[in-house]
């Protein structure tokens, strides 16, 4: 896992250019903190910042080979092939000989032996770019289901590239400019594939290749989530489910530095760390397990619309049960509110993501992890593979003609339009642009033959979750556990799995009429009864009204600041009648406000982008 960016010039010779590819390099330090280099030469500059996960003391980047013709090709690699020990054995029988133990080394004489096409061969985690010297080429991949991030910014003679917008932004010929479109993506809640929020910048989008010479920018879809007949029956569906994760959790166990697993107590992360506790067990290791809470969050607890337990006893009911070496990191409203907390999320993120203790807790989390683990195995996306949020069984959302989870969003998060200045509200215009997300996205879902209009709905949900939300989640979890140079590796992501789920017809995924039915019987028999009972809880969030009260007093510190950019987007009266309100009575709604309004001030002073509202 590491940091990656690169500039390519076709007009210049960037070897005088060092110390802005340095600086760009840099940025990336926070995903690669032991080790940094780069390679320029003519019109191409690479810059890598190493997090060492495979061959500690071989992969170095870049890192060159070359072709039979004597052209050299030069790669910056971010994330892990979990096949490399199969594909390292097929290009050895195909003649190749390998210098390091590293998965790079085989992504880069993969490419060199099937082209752009290596990108199909990888089972993993990806984003990398190649230089090919001799054909003046760049060639960006990105993996599948999009868990690494990538962005570029084409420029009049070339591109800017980085893992993070911040990578880019070092570089002066990139202009930090928000527009009315920008801040649609940061208000809508929807993820539109390849959009960056900055100006002029773009994501490789998940699946897709693309290349960069002298004739310009042109890409290249390599995967896409199809619609397949499902082969299988119940039972066969369960045993292949179960096969296929203890695949996939062996494979991402596979690492030279300690690993450990992230545990919630709910269905996926306790499944995932159950399986891999087994697996280490058999060879006599023991795996760490972690989990977050909050101070006096489980003897205090008040069920709500969302949460109906607390997350504590279950997690301890797994880690007993699989014999985890297990710990609470249990935090306060004091860290969870500081700014310099905000600070570094909104860093990590480069835009103002407005999740508040949330992210703060997710970062601290990871932050206190990384003293004893550099690998982080997650359960993310279970839900969005197998069905497990409330829309999925909530009617309303089901009929509703826009993204399933924006239907209860308002009612319990609030309405971002009710925070903003009429003008922004009317510029941004943001049920249209949601809409038309919609409208987009669904125009791509493929309907089997004979499959039903009931069917056909929940296939159309479930591929909203899965290229649209579990996105949004992916670059969270990636941006706050990478700013502290921890590689959380996500196996309900593989690609096996969420193609063969994908085409499972929703009668098989909720036969029981329970969500993730599939994965609570494949996995039944190392879960704890708790766990396997439990109703599905999301994220933790602090119920302390003292996380209020800070957010409300750095709410009026805002305001003596009459002047400050951010009131160009929040309306100042809706902020004066939060900051005034009652702090027990205090609203989830008007606390997300607060927090999305804080985000936007510290952002707009961090980042100082041009605003561009008509």
């Amino acid at each position: 896992m590491c940091g990656i960016t690169g500039w390519i010039s076709f007009d210049r010779d960037l070897r005088s250019a060092q110390e802005t590819v340095d600086a760009m390099t840099e940025t990336m330090s926070c995903r690669g903190p032991d080790d940094r280099g780069t390679w320029v030469k003519g019109p191409a500059a690479l810059g890598h910042r190493r997090l060492a996960i495979i061959d500690l003391a071989g992969g170095r980047q870049p890192m060159t080979a070359r072709r039979a013709d004597g052209g050299e090709v030069v790669l910056v690699y971010s994330g892990e092939a979990y096949n490399f020990t199969e594909l390292r054995a097929e290009l050895t029988s195909r003649g190749h000989r390998f210098t390091t133990d590293s998965d790079t080394e085989v992504v880069l004489r993969g490419y060199l032996e099937w082209g752009e096409a290596v990108a199909e061969r990888l089972n993993g985690m990806a984003a990398f770019a190649i230089w090919d010297d001799k054909a003046q080429r760049l060639v960006m991949v990105r993996d599948r289901m999009g868990i690494k991030p990538f962005y570029y910014y084409p420029t009049s003679d070339g591109v800017l590239f980085g893992s993070e917008p911040k990578a880019i932004l070092a570089n002066p010929l990139a202009e930090r400019k928000v527009g009315v479109a920008g801040l649609r993506e940061l208000f809508a809640f929807i993820k539109t594939p390849g959009h960056a929020v900055w100006e002029g910048m773009h994501e490789v989008e998940p699946g897709t290749v693309v290349t960069v010479d002298r004739n310009g920018l042109r890409t290249h879809v390599y995967w896409a989530l199809r619609t397949r007949p499902h082969p299988h029956d119940k039972g066969t569906s369960i045993a292949h489910v179960r096969t296929l994760l203890d695949d996939i959790v062996r494979r991402q166990l596979v690492a030279d530095v300690p690993r450990c697993t992230l545990l919630s107590g709910g269905l996926d992360s306790s499944a995932m760390t159950a399986l891999a506790a087994r697996q280490l067990g058999e060879v006599g290791e023991t795996v760490r397990s972690f989990a977050v809470d909050f101070v006096g969050r489980t003897e205090n607890f008040v069920a709500d619309d969302l949460r109906a337990t607390p997350d504590t006893p279950y997690v301890h009911d797994v880690a007993r049960l699989a014999g985890t070496d297990h710990q609470d990191i249990v935090l306060d409203s004091t860290a969870l509110a500081d700014p310099e907390v905000r600070a570094k999320v909104i860093r990590a993120r480069d835009i103002p993501v407005g999740l508040g203790d949330m992210d703060s807790s997710l970062y601290l989390l990871f932050k206190e992890i990384r003293k004893h683990s550099t690998v982080a195995l997650s359960g993310e996306s279970a839900d969005e593979v197998f069905g497990g949020y409330k829309q999925f069984f909530d009617e309303e959302a089901r009929r509703a003609d826009t993204f399933p989870w924006l239907v209860r969003h308002a009612q319990d998060f609030g309405d971002d339009n009710s925070i903003m200045t009429a003008r922004t509200a009317a510029a941004l215009d943001l049920d249209s642009y949601v809409q038309d997300g919609y409208d987009a996205a669904v125009k791509d879902v493929e309907r089997l033959d004979g499959e039903s209009d009931f069917e056909f709905r929940m296939r159309k949900i479930c591929y909203l979750h899965l290229t649209r939300f579990v996105r949004i989640l992916l670059d969270r979890k990636d941006r706050a556990s990478m700013a502290v140079g921890l590689e959380v590796r996500v196996p309900f992501c593989d690609h096996r799995l969420v193609e063969y789920v994908y085409n499972t017809p929703w009668s098989l995924k909720s036969f029981d009429g329970r969500e993730k039915s599939l994965l609570r019987e494949a996995t039944a028999d190392v879960l704890p009864r708790s766990v396997y009972d439990r109703v599905k809880s999301p994220y933790p969030s602090t119920q302390d009204p003292e996380y209020a009260v800070a957010l409300q007093r750095q709410a009026k510190d805002l305001l003596s600041r009459p002047s400050h950019a951010v009131f160009e987007i929040v309306d100042r009266d809706w902020l004066r009648r939060a900051a005034e309100h009652d702090s027990p009575q205090i609203t989830q709604a008007s606390r997300h406000g607060l927090e999305r309004t804080l985000d936007l001030a510290l952002w707009l002073d961090m980042y100082s982008p041009t605003i561009m509202l008509p």
